[in-house]
This record gives structure tokens, C-alpha cells and sequence, in this order.
């Protein structure tokens, strides 16, 4: 039986994730564009930057709005949870690029370069589904495929340290590429968190 209440909900909860998760795909083809040739584009580490800055903004924007509002279209819980995970995955692309400028990364290696397309691929996947919450509408499938993805971005993490470890003869440049891949692979792991609260609020309110 459909819900009724006197008090109409704030449906402006779901254009706010929206934008957030648009602005968190800006953010991740920036990175991925950043490792997409043989050296880094330390250019797009501010651009970056701004970004993380802009979703911050957007995250206090929904919790506010959040502490003003009665009526909810989802749980408050799960509401105050979707922003700060979503913000973790642009503070984990922020983390990444902000360590290769520290360390002064120039050349790029093969296994960075497959991660940040995969953090690519998998926030794409959550903007589609972030746009259907509304609708409830495929979000399961999509949460799915960034589960797959994530999978994927492990493989690739434990062959990259692998390589790493085999075939790179400076210490000081294994310590480096090891916070680098640690940091790459947690961004899809904040991706799988994501992924998995969709989900639960699908289930709850499906």
C-alpha cells in the first residue's frame, strides 16, 4: 500500500546525490586522464583538488539540509551515510593524486594506469545509479557490476605489487608505488561501499 503523509517529503535529497555523484565523475576522469599517458599530467592534480573541495561543499549541503528537514525520502540514517560515503571515494581520487605529486611520480606504471580506469568505470556505474534511486529502477544491477569491478581493481592491485617487487630494483621507488596502488585500490573499495549501502536501501524499501 503506497505511503501517505500530511507533510510532504524533500525530493531535492535525490537531485543533491545527483549533482554530488556528477561532480565525483568529474573528478575521477580527471585522474584517469592524469595516468593516461606514459608520464603523469601533474596538471589535472589541482583541478583535482577542486574538485574534492566542490564535494565537500555539496556533502555539508546535504547533511544541512538534512538537519532542516522532517520529512525524508529515505531514512535519515541512510541519507547521512550516502553523502559521507560518496564524499570517501573523491577524498580516496584526491588521496591518489595528491601522493604522486608529493612523490614526484613522472613515469606511469601499467597497473596505476588499469586502476584509474576502473575508479572510472565504477563511479560512472554509481552516477547511473544514483540517478534511478527515485525510481528504485536498476540500481541493484548497477551495484552489481561495481562489486565486479572492484574484483577486477584486486586483481590488478596484487599483480601491480607483484611486478612491483620483481622487477623494480630501488627501494625508495617500491615504498612509493606501494601507497600508490594501496591508495588506487581503496578508492574502488569506497566505490564497493557505495555500491552496497544502494543496494541495502533498495531492499529496505523495496
Amino acid at each position: 500500500m503506497a505511503r501517505f503523509s500530511l507533510v510532504p517529503r524533500d525530493e531535492k535529497f535525490f537531485a543533491e546525490f545527483t549533482a554530488l555523484t556528477e561532480q565525483i565523475r568529474s573528478g575521477a576522469r580527471l585522474l584517469k586522464q592524469m595516468l593516461a599517458g606514459p608520464t603523469a599530467d601533474m596538471t589535472q592534480v589541482q583541478a583535482i583538488k577542486d574538485v574534492e573541495h566542490a564535494c565537500d561543499r555539496s556533502t555539508r549541503g546535504i547533511i544541512d539540509r538534512l538537519n532542516r528537514t522532517f520529512v525524508t525520502p529515505l531514512d535519515r540514517e541512510d541519507i547521512h551515510a550516502l553523502a559521507s560515503r560518496l564524499d570517501d571515494v573523491m577524498d580516496a581520487i584526491d588521496g591518489a593524486a595528491s601522493v604522486m605529486r608529493l612523490y614526484k611520480i613522472t613515469k606511469v606504471r601499467a597497473g596505476a594506469r588499469r586502476l584509474a580506469e576502473i575508479i572510472c568505470d565504477s563511479v560512472d556505474r554509481l552516477a547511473e545509479a544514483v540517478a534511478l534511486l527515485d525510481t528504485r529502477q536498476g540500481v541493484i544491477e548497477l551495484a552489481a557490476r561495481v562489486s565486479q569491478l572492484e574484483n577486477e581493481a584486486d586483481r590488478v592491485h596484487q599483480d601491480s605489487i607483484v611486478d612491483l617487487f620483481d622487477h623494480e630494483r630501488d627501494p625508495i621507488n617500491v615504498i612509493k608505488w606501494k601507497e600508490i596502488f594501496d591508495i588506487l585500490e581503496a578508492a574502488t573499495d569506497r566505490c564497493e561501499d557505495v555500491a552496497n549501502l544502494l543496494e541495502g536501501v533498495i531492499v529496505k524499501h523495496g
